[in-house]
């Protein structure tokens, strides 16, 4: 849409570095990323040369989105704005979320947010999040501090049909057939013990669980499973899955689940829309909005009765999957482009940088911290 973006970022991937060149930017479709090494505490992403980046490049772009919270980049990216008189909008990708920081190192988040965060969020000129139930739990903590903006995330319209063959464990399940698809990342804030006692009351219904696995949550389900007597109608696919094994579990599936008890957003649910395939989540799903909305599916209750049930009733019902698969697609197209998304975000850069005069339709410079 004509302007000028760049991405500061680590290179950090999981236990090593990505393959990326660190004296000049890459040019992703358009985009100029660069990179900075974390040498030390890696965990929080710190990097002096992101730093020194961030000091040297933050004064010559008309706005600053920084992304995610409780990590070094946000901080030094907010300092560095802060400095410049640069306005910035903050993102805290639903890691300010009461039940989430009361589940994982509480005491340590809470000092961050107290001492960093806080400042952070108060001196931005707006933050985004990405539903009613993100915002909800940011004011729960007292920490809408700042205009509070809500853009959903965007969705890639699926792959057209290629020639690439399908792995052959994909293949396997595919060919044996199920009904019921959870896919994303394996991680407990998912709930998916929830999916698994849901399927006591789904009789015959064969579910797929597929995704990666950083905690070893599958060992988990896999035992809750045999302890609910389903294990004979669950598979679990424990990796990434891409490309057309994707495509192949879409559209295999009749219904997605997202049984969650807390979700920013949901990626997969407007995967699933975008994908006609109808969806069933809680209420504690960030997307469940647009679910409601569009009509693209059911928002049950998270005990497992009434989470089997409701899938259920969609299962048995080939109207009623029809109508849901219809009305999500078309509200995914309108709606969650990226292309509508790209104009909302355009939009919320030029409110911010009125005061300095300095957005201009067709060539502001914007820059990201993640």
């Amino acid at each position: 849409m004509g302007h000028d973006v760049h991405v500061l970022t680590t290179s950090v991937d999981g236990p090593s570095d990505s393959n990326v060149p660190y004296d000049r930017p890459v040019d992703l479709d358009g985009v100029s990323v660069h990179y900075a090494r974390s040498r030390h505490l890696r965990r929080l992403y710190w990097s002096g040369e992101l730093a020194a980046h961030c000091r040297a490049m933050v004064g010559d772009f008309d706005a600053i989105h920084l992304h995610s919270v409780f990590l070094y980049p946000t901080w030094k990216g907010a300092r560095c704005a802060a400095a410049a008189h640069v306005p910035y909008v903050l993102s805290p990708r639903g890691m300010l979320d009461r039940r989430l920081i009361r589940a994982r190192s509480a005491f340590p988040k809470l000092a961050w947010i107290n001492l960093i965060e806080r400042r952070n969020l108060s001196r931005s000129s707006a933050i985004h999040v990405t539903s009613q139930e993100e915002q909800r739990a940011l004011e729960d903590l007292g920490l809408a501090l700042a205009p509070t903006i809500i853009i959903p995330n965007g969705v890639d319209p699926p792959l057209p049909p290629r020639e690439e063959a399908v792995s052959p464990d994909i293949g396997a399940v595919v060919a044996a057939g199920f009904q019921v698809l959870a896919f994303g990342r394996i991680h407990w804030k998912k709930a998916l013990d929830r999916l698994l006692r849901a399927l006591v009351y789904i009789p015959n219904a064969r579910l797929v669980i597929a995704g990666n696995d950083e905690e070893g949550e599958a060992a988990k389900l896999q035992a809750i499973a045999e302890s609910c007597g389903v294990s004979d109608r669950v598979h679990f696919i424990v990796r990434h899955v891409t490309g057309a094994d994707k495509e192949a579990l879409f559209a295999g599936a009749r219904v997605l689940a997202l049984p969650s008890f807390s979700e920013n957003f949901g990626n997969v649910v407007a995967e699933a829309m975008i994908r006609e395939l109808p969806v069933v989540v809680t209420a504690h799903v960030g997307a469940a909005e647009i679910v409601a909305e569009s009509g693209a599916g059911e928002v049950a209750d998270g005990d497992p009765s009434a989470f089997g049930a409701t899938i259920l009733k969609i299962l048995n019902s080939d109207p009623l999957r029809s109508r849901m698969a219809a009305a999500g697609a078309d509200y995914a197209r309108a709606h969650l482009a990226w292309g509508s998304i790209a104009k909302r975000f355009i939009e919320l850069y030029g409110v911010i940088g009125d005061a300095r005069q300095i957005v201009r339709p067709r060539n502001a410079r914007l820059s990201t911290v993640n």
